[in-house]
């Protein structure tokens, strides 16, 4: 992507946008991968979805982060679901369904 295109990008799309996008991204590829052998395009995968988590639950983190303390606290209690999940996935104890499926309902902002 040209430097012009991703000033444009960035210029039209405001953050909640590309938190949505960044999930989409993420869970596709996840979805690409649940059924494939445990090979290196199964662990990225999987990585990156990790990643996503764990720099959501450091931006929570942050002095900075505005959000409220209970959402915060909420938020950063699912980034470690996911991390226990993750390391579960990886071990061969869990599919990748459920993460999938995790992902989907907090795009669609079910989470309950």
């Amino acid at each position: 992507m040209s430097l012009a295109s991703y000033q444009k990008t960035q210029a039209t799309t405001n953050p909640r946008q590309a938190e949505y996008r960044l999930f989409a991204e993420v869970t596709r590829s996840l979805m690409g991968v649940k059924d494939s052998p445990r090979d290196e395009k199964f662990h990225k995968a999987v990585h990156w979805n990790l990643r996503m988590w764990l720099t959501f639950q450091e931006d929570l983190s942050s002095p900075d982060n505005k959000l409220p303390d209970e959402i915060k606290a909420g938020i950063i209690s699912l980034s470690i679901w996911v991390e226990k999940e993750t390391f579960r996935i990886l071990k061969g104890e869990s599919k990748l369904d459920d993460m999938i499926e995790f992902n989907r309902t907090i795009m669609a902002g079910r989470a309950e």
